[in-house]
């Protein structure tokens, strides 16, 4: 998803600054802006999420893997472990968003049990509801300090990818209208029923 205009030239403050690792500041010229952060994010996350999702393509990485919530910590250390100290560990603080950090570990892990456990008993899910559901559940818990959004996304393509059972099987098109995004996250939280959510975000197949 796109910066938001003006983001890009903010610097990043001090009390971030102080979570940037010193491999990540040497290759950040000061001062080190948003936008420049941004783009080494961005960087690392396209090698990581070739390097899964031909894991998962290869069959290496399972459905039932990507089911976890120990898949989804080590995939935030992947994408951010480079550049942040707080990568791969869940938060120590209350945000106006996301669920108290003390019940962040029991949350996690049994709404992504629940989700896998209903994904094998049940058929009322698409693989397009299933990745969706996924995304969303662990945007409600915010379960990490940053990079919640990012992380979730990809574990999304990933589940979505590992559960078609097609030869070209189809990724989440995340350009998107972020309001209308964002109201349907809200109305997942109220509900918990992935189907609004999962019919606005558009598909395509993978390679394009």
């Amino acid at each position: 998803m796109p910066l938001t205009p003006g983001y890009g030239e903010t610097p990043v403050p001090d009390d971030e600054l102080d979570a940037l690792l010193p491999v990540a500041r040497e290759l950040l010229d000061p001062p080190i802006t948003k936008a420049a952060v941004y783009d080494l994010e961005q960087a690392v996350q396209e090698d990581v999420a070739e390097a899964t999702l031909t894991a998962v393509l290869s069959g290496d990485v399972a459905l039932d893997d990507l089911l976890s919530d120990v898949f989804l910590r080590d995939l935030h250390s992947r994408l951010y472990g480079d550049i942040w100290t707080w990568a791969g560990t869940y938060r120590r603080r209350e945000l106006n968003i996301g669920i108290a950090p003390e019940q962040i570990a029991v949350e996690l892990r049994g709404s992504i049990d629940t989700i896998r456990y209903r994904w094998q008993h049940t058929h009322d899910w698409t693989p397009r509801e299933l990745g969706v559901v996924c995304h969303a559940e662990a945007v409600r818990i915010h379960p990490f300090t940053d990079g919640n959004g990012r992380a979730t996304r990809l574990l999304a393509d990933l589940v979505f990818v590992a559960a078609q059972d097609v030869d070209t099987p189809e990724l989440y098109e995340w350009q998107l209208d972020k309001r209308r995004y964002i109201a349907l996250l809200r109305q997942y939280d109220r509900h918990r029923d992935p189907r609004d959510l999962s019919a606005f975000i558009e598909t395509r197949p993978l390679g394009e």
